[in-house]
């Protein structure tokens, strides 16, 4: 048997704002110790393959490149490279191709998201065996979650009677109301639908054929006008977006006839909502969940979480039952049982136009990271790293001036036609409109104080003349 994981990774970063962002979504967010991109992997590989087809956002490439780069054993991955995000239908129609087309029809997929956290490995692995013996019969496989409160934020699945077997899907049915809800836990007949499914290429694509011809066709225009360069496969933007943002659930699952259900007999969350983060966490006598330099007092039931760029203390005095996430750039402190609703706050502030919905306040970039650590009108303060070995793009700015210390290990600088060795300490002076480029030469982490002055100093105002990571 033939078993390709197939790992979807993306998200707009809107369900646990503020530490997770547009341009830094949930499978990047570290929880215990790793971040549930990590963890997802780890779980397929010990399903006993090295193989593993990745389907993320470009944007999101050296993000997950870092990832699988520091995993002891990391997979050899294959990466479709999403231009914009088109749901889970097309996303599964173009993996089934492409292990169609690598492996042969008869490949089993088990598709997995990247942002569900599963702390018992084994009981995972054990449910995707078996589930990857019923696929090879030619069942559509959905892992069901057997749900422990009537909650409106899942799909649910119904059967003839929750069991510990495997047994065919009576229907799927959307994310109820509360009353609902309440009614299908009543009944013992309904599974959470864990987004998690089993089949062959060739089983799914006949389902596709038969229940969602359009899908499938756009999918292989797609993949005819792609391009594949060591291991990576990019879409062209136009015929990407041609496929019908449709979800599998609605697409094929839904009507077709060969659906079973897999019961998990794990521990499950999608780590969907702040207090399903403080879930994930162990808890002192008071019941609060506390990450960073938190001081708790007269305070129960509460998560508190600090992210700073320097040393900071969070205390806390007489309050129950909150969620408290403080970022360099933004705060939030919300009642738990109001903590699900983060979409309006991200659409408020993207109305706002406010910058700390697109991108968090540590932008890591193919060669670092950045940080800005102040701004007032006409100059801003950032810190720059630079791994060993790497640069940024040779650029210039229109509307603003630079000023670079470098404050630890050995760069070189490039100003107009000349280049500087610096060590820290050392100073140099980037006019506008002069072309400039920073590298580290040395065997440690580079960093510097970048001061930024100048009338416009958006993101934006970058010119790239050449670049190692083909952004110009």
């Amino acid at each position: 048997m033939k078993l390709v994981p197939v790992v979807l990774s993306g998200g707009a970063g809107t369900r646990l704002w503020p530490a997770s962002r547009q341009g830094f979504p949930k499978p990047f967010m570290k929880l215990g110790g790793s971040s549930l991109l990590a963890q997802a992997i780890a779980r397929a590989q010990d399903c006993g393959t090295d193989e593993l087809l990745l389907i993320t956002n470009e944007d999101y490439l050296f993000l997950s490149k870092e990832v699988i780069e520091e995993l002891d054993d990391p997979p050899t991955t294959h990466y479709l490279l999403e231009p914009k995000g088109r749901n889970t239908a097309p996303a599964i129609a173009l993996a089934a191709l492409q292990c169609e087309k690598l492996h042969g029809p008869d490949t089993v997929m088990i598709v997995l998201p990247a942002d569900h956290l599963i702390p018992d490995v084994k009981a995972f692995v054990a449910c995707a065996m078996e589930a990857a013996l019923v696929a090879q019969k030619g069942q559509l496989v959905v892992f069901g979650i057997q749900p422990t409160a009537p909650d409106t934020g899942f799909g649910y699945i119904e059967v003839e009677r929750i069991s510990r077997k495997c047994q065919p899907v009576l229907r799927f049915v959307e994310k109820p109301d509360l009353a609902t809800a309440q009614s299908y836990l009543a009944t013992g007949r309904y599974y959470w639908n864990s987004g998690m499914f089993c089949f062959t290429a060739a089983t799914m694509l006949k389902a596709m054929d038969k229940h969602a011809p359009q899908v499938l066709e756009a999918a292989r225009a797609a993949i005819k006008a792609s391009k594949t360069m060591a291991e990576i496969t990019r879409f062209e933007t136009h015929t990407f977006s041609l496929q019908p943002d449709i979800s599998i659930d609605y697409a094929v699952m839904e009507k077709a006839a060969n659906v079973s259900v897999i019961p998990a007999k794990f521990g499950w969350s999608d780590v969907g909502s702040w207090p399903a983060v403080a879930d994930a966490h162990q808890a002192d006598a008071s019941g609060n969940t506390l990450v960073g330099d938190v001081v708790a007092l007269e305070t129960h039931g509460t998560h508190v979480q600090v992210d700073s760029h320097q040393p900071k203390v969070v205390a806390t005095v007489g309050v129950t039952d909150l969620v408290i996430v403080d970022t360099p750039d933004a705060l939030l402190v919300a009642r738990k049982g109001a903590a699900h609703n983060m979409r309006a706050v991200v659409d408020t502030l993207r109305s706002r136009g406010h910058e700390s919905t697109q991108l968090p306040a540590r932008v890591r970039r193919p060669w670092g990271t950045y940080a800005t650590l102040k701004e007032d009108p006409g100059y801003k303060v950032k810190r720059i790293t630079v791994k060993p070995g790497e640069s940024l793009s040779l650029q210039y700015h229109h509307q603003r001036a630079e000023h670079w210390v470098v404050v630890q290990g050995l760069g070189l600088i490039q100003v107009g036609d000349q280049e500087f060795k610096a060590s820290p300490g050392q100073y140099r002076y980037i006019p506008a409109k002069e072309k400039h480029r920073l590298s580290n030469i040395g065997t440690e982490e580079l960093v510097l104080i970048e001061v930024q002055c100048g009338g416009y100093l958006g993101e934006d105002d970058i010119v790239r003349l050449a670049d190692s990571y083909g952004r110009v």
